[in-house]
C-alpha cells in the first residue's frame, strides 16, 4: 500500500476510518528524515493492513501543533483511534517492526478501560 501524505482535509478520516495508522511527521529538510523514509516505505510495503502516512510538519503546522510536534522525524501510531505510541527520532527497521507487532497485540478493549479510569481519576483529584 502506498504511503499517504496527510493535510487538513484528510487526516481525521484518516484516522477515523482505519483500525491501525502510523504516522510519519518530517519535513523535506531534515535529514534524518529522508533517511527514515525508505524504512517506513518499505514496511508499508510489509503491511499492506496498516495505513502508513507522512504529515509535511512545514505545511501542516497545525496538525504538528496540535500534537506537539517539537522535533522530527516523530512517528505517531493510531489503533482505534487511540494513540498508542509517539516517539522522536528514526526508527531502524526491527524497532519500527517490533512497535507495529506490540501495537497489534494490545487488547485495545483493556486499552479503553485504562483510559476511562485514568479520567476518573483526575476528575476526582479536581
Amino acid at each position: 500500500m502506498p504511503v499517504l501524505d496527510l493535510n487538513q482535509q484528510n487526516f481525521e478520516s484518516t484516522v477515523t476510518g482505519n483500525k491501525m495508522v502510523i504516522i510519519d511527521f518530517w519535513a523535506p529538510w531534515c535529514g534524518p528524515c529522508r533517511s527514515f523514509a525508505p524504512v517506513f516505505e518499505a514496511a508499508a510495503e510489509k503491511h499492506p493492513d496498516v495505513v502508513f502516512a507522512k504529515v509535511n510538519s512545514d505545511d501542516e503546522q497545525a496538525i504538528a501543533g496540535h500534537f506537539g510536534i517539537r522535533s522530527i522525524p516523530t512517528l505517531l501510531l493510531f489503533r482505534e483511534q487511540i494513540i498508542v505510541f509517539m516517539q522522536a527520532g528514526a526508527l531502524p527497521a526491527s524497532a519500527l517492526e517490533s512497535v507495529i507487532g506490540q501495537a497489534r497485540a494490545l487488547d485495545m478493549d483493556q486499552v479503553r478501560k485504562d483510559i476511562a479510569e485514568r479520567e476518573q481519576q483526575a476528575q476526582q483529584q479536581q
